[in-house]
């Protein structure tokens, strides 16, 4: 298979870059807080409260629709130690661009690296959103915001479908600079990369990827 580090897509954080708000109607209810934002797409997040894209970050129509999306292959994405348990679905990256559609799903990347089928042979990428603002998308469960890392340790458990991963580390890195970041794309036998922001302690759009390392269990 082709090394994934000469595939880095160049534009890859966009979506990551992308800053997302999810308000919640408990939440505007404990608060007091009478304005509601919605999503043009209806999109929701885990719990079912409204997402907002923030300004000029709407997802082309053309390179959604090129990329293809399914939001559930038949199979889950399973993190049991932090409780996360979502539908896997699957995309392909368009002229460098990955933007997953939904915010309740993990994604697997069609063109990057090796499908599932092909696991033993090399690494399988998963990209997934997290949200601020109160919202809960797949990637909250595994970022610890205060402490600025993930919330996994090596040696949890990770499942997709039938294939079971051994968590081996975990990264936080720049939107700038994980498009040249060698070690994240290179294709190895076995290998799982799982992406999404790190969201920050004092609110905001973020600024940074966490980047979780994961290894094929026998």
């Amino acid at each position: 298979m082709p090394d994934s580090s000469r595939r880095t897509p160049n534009t890859w954080r966009r979506w990551l870059t992308t800053s997302l708000v999810a308000v919640a109607a408990a939440a505007l209810i404990i608060t007091g807080t009478t304005m509601v934002t919605t999503s043009p797409e209806g999109a929701t997040d885990l719990e079912g409260n409204a997402v907002e894209l923030d300004p000029g970050t709407t997802p082309d129509p053309a390179i959604l629709e090129k990329m293809n999306p399914v939001d559930d292959v038949g199979d889950r994405f399973v993190v049991p130690s932090v409780g996360l348990n979502v539908p896997l679905g699957s995309l392909t990256m368009v002229d460098g661009d990955i933007t997953p559609p939904g915010f309740t799903s993990a994604y697997t990347v069609r063109n990057l690296g090796v499908s599932p089928d092909d696991a033993s042979e090399g690494t399988v990428f998963v990209v997934m959103h997290s949200l601020r603002g109160g919202g809960v998308g797949p990637g909250n469960a595994l970022i610890d915001v205060d402490a600025e890392r993930a919330s996994v340790e090596p040696g949890a458990q990770v499942s997709i479908g039938e294939l079971t991963y051994t968590i081996t580390g975990d990264m936080a890195i720049t939107k700038a600079a994980i498009q040249s970041e060698a070690s994240v794309w290179k294709n190895t036998s076995g290998r799982l990369i799982i992406v999404t922001c790190l969201q920050r302690p004092e609110g905001g759009p973020s600024h940074e990827n966490i980047v979780i390392t994961a290894q094929l269990n026998p």
